[in-house]
């Protein structure tokens, strides 16, 4: 149990509403509990802490959690607390369709929901894969119990004929390899055999990855918690040790609202900059910030992106190492302390003490993983914001994991309507398509998708691709995988399905790329613009029913978070806790 003094009294337990009063009511939910062979001795006096567990049978990330839950308990009860275990929607990155980001708010209903219907007095909250994190960390923050992050940490390294691989980045390496014709069948499956070696997350500089490092940096996991290994035996130690911590801080009223300050935010976008983020960052955080009322958009991302560089050498941005290197090498603490100067070091964190305090004692053991601020990977930031009449609201790229040449580029565009008729185009022989073509894939955004898949990566045509091209400029109101790579354009806002001007482009107009100027132009008269825009009409809405229904009428854009309306903290007044009759 923690030394400090405790602010809460065990009276003033939010469970205590459900067992501690002499009426019909709590006889019932004690005789319940009794039910399940729990004795009033286990509970009565004692935080209940929720583990909310996003195992599934179809999350191969999450696959230990099924047992790792386990050692969150035993960390529980060490510290006197009640563990009571709470499955949450899974949302696998692999199997999900059409696509997790569709499901990332119903996550988020879920788990804040959970919370605020359960005696619960603190949660430890269990994801990793991409979309589980914002998911349990907007829910936990719009609920403001106790909370502390569990990471399911990143999956060991891939093999394949002693060739170290990397999840999804050599996925799309090799398979432009084997359309070049390059890599046999029997190749291609080993290759499937020998990437995904363990439980965890892609174990390159992914969205799992990420998220998780983004988690730690605003202070809602342990010290070095994002950066284990998922199968190392330090993520068990520190599981317990999450069960442990919790319970300390539904005794210290320590909650996500007095983490997650403006500052905190600042402290994730400047460690997810030097770590070569995902563009899928941009989207995440600033959903998370406005869950916890701070306003946090694109401008702040421009301003980290011209100020942090990129010091991790992970892939996809750099060229050799993962995750696990990077956890060697001394961690998400590691690369913090290299960055020390562009962090707030007085944010409080779920340890208690401040961001500074937990880093104080953190080195780095390999100076090729993790760059000196004065030899990075790139010498800006990981993202860039480019905005121009394409993308009035902005759009993103990833410098960082792009073909230099690329960053001031003007070509004419090819555009697609729609994803099959892109992929069906794009193994065209007889394409008319150069190298210095812009690809454009519209309807892919959050309305339009729908859900904003993974698809801003579109694939280099098989015709430039047997000539040895393997990068080119590619532009879309979709996201892409954090494990990508390439000249993507990506997140256009406002999007096209509900009449952004990437509605507007046509085939041969010239695009105008200038990363440097942050700018992002279709070279068309306006009064052409204004006659295309007259002309345009609405396409037919996605769904009629269910919660496609809801997520249509509710999604924001993509440089808003996308997040629902109805979400965010300025909707309306706070739920106030459940009646209990």
């Amino acid at each position: 149990m923690t030394d400090k003094p405790r602010k809460k009294a065990a009276e003033a337990l939010r469970s205590a509403r459900w067992f501690a009063p002499d009426d019909l009511r709590a006889f019932g939910h004690r005789s319940r509990a009794m039910q399940m062979g729990y004795a009033p001795e286990e509970w009565k006096d004692r935080p209940v802490i929720a583990i909310l567990n996003t195992w599934s049978d179809a999350q191969p990330c999450h696959m230990h959690f099924k047992s790792r839950v386990d050692d969150v308990k035993r960390g529980i009860l060490m510290a006197g607390g009640f563990p009571i275990e709470l499955p949450a929607l899974s949302l696998s990155e692999s199997l999900l369709k059409p696509t997790t980001m569709l499901y990332r708010n119903l996550l988020a209903m879920d788990a804040e929901e959970l919370l605020r219907g359960h005696p619960v007095d603190g949660v430890v909250l269990m994801g990793g894969c991409d979309k589980t994190t914002p998911a349990l960390l907007l829910g936990a923050t719009s609920m403001n119990l106790p909370a502390i992050y569990l990471p399911a940490g990143p999956m060991l390294r891939g093999n394949w004929k002693g060739k170290t691989l990397g999840s999804g980045s050599d996925a799309w390496k090799y398979w432009d390899e084997r359309r070049a014709g390059k890599i046999s069948d029997k190749d291609w499956l080993d290759m499937e055999a020998g990437i995904a070696r363990s439980y965890g997350t892609c174990m390159t500089m992914g969205t799992a990855s990420t998220m998780t490092a983004i988690a730690e940096a605003i202070g809602m996991t342990l010290p070095g918690a994002s950066s284990i290994p998922a199968a190392d035996a330090n993520h068990i130690r520190m599981a317990s040790e999450c069960g442990r911590r919790i319970v300390e801080m539904v005794w210290e009223d320590l909650t996500p609202k007095q983490i997650q300050t403006r500052e905190a935010f600042e402290n994730a976008i400047a460690v997810a900059m030097a770590m070569g983020c995902s563009t899928n960052a941009i989207i995440h955080l600033i959903a998370q910030a406005r869950r916890a009322g701070q306003d946090i958009g694109l401008d702040d991302f421009e301003k980290a992106s011209r100020k942090v560089p990129v010091i991790a050498n992970v892939r996809p941005s750099g060229e050799a190492y993962l995750m696990e290197d990077f956890f060697y090498a001394g961690g998400l603490p590691g690369l913090m302390s290299r960055i020390r100067d562009h962090l707030h070091l007085d944010c409080l964190t779920v340890t208690g003490k401040t961001l500074g305090e937990n880093i104080a004692q953190a080195s780095v053991y390999d100076d090729d993983v993790i760059r000196p601020i004065d030899n990075p990977i790139y010498k800006e930031g990981a993202l860039a914001v480019l905005k121009g009449n394409l993308a009035p609201d902005g759009c993103v790229i990833k410098p960082s994991a792009c073909e230099a040449r690329f960053l001031r580029h003007a070509g004419p565009a090819l555009v697609f309507d729609d994803y099959p008729s892109m992929k069906k185009a794009i193994d065209d022989p007889d394409l008319d398509v150069t190298a210095d073509h812009v690809l454009i894939l519209r309807n892919a955004g959050p309305q339009g998708g729908p859900g904003m898949p993974e698809w801003g990566m579109l694939p280099i045509p098989t015709k430039l691709v047997r000539q040895g091209v393997r990068d080119m400029v590619r532009l879309s109101d979709a996201r892409m995988s954090g494990t990508s790579y390439g000249a993507c354009i990506l997140h256009v806002a406002p999007e096209s399905f509900v009449g952004g001007p990437l509605a507007l482009v046509k085939n041969g107009d010239r695009i105008t790329l200038d990363v440097a100027a942050r700018t992002i132009n279709l070279d068309v008269p306006e009064a052409e613009l204004a006659r295309r825009r007259a002309a345009w009409k609405p396409p037919a809405r996605r769904f009629e029913r269910g919660y496609g229904w809801m997520f249509s009428r509710h999604i924001r854009q993509a440089n808003e978070g996308c997040d629902f309306d109805f979400l965010e903290t300025g909707f309306g007044a706070p739920v106030g806790e459940p009646a209990i009759y």
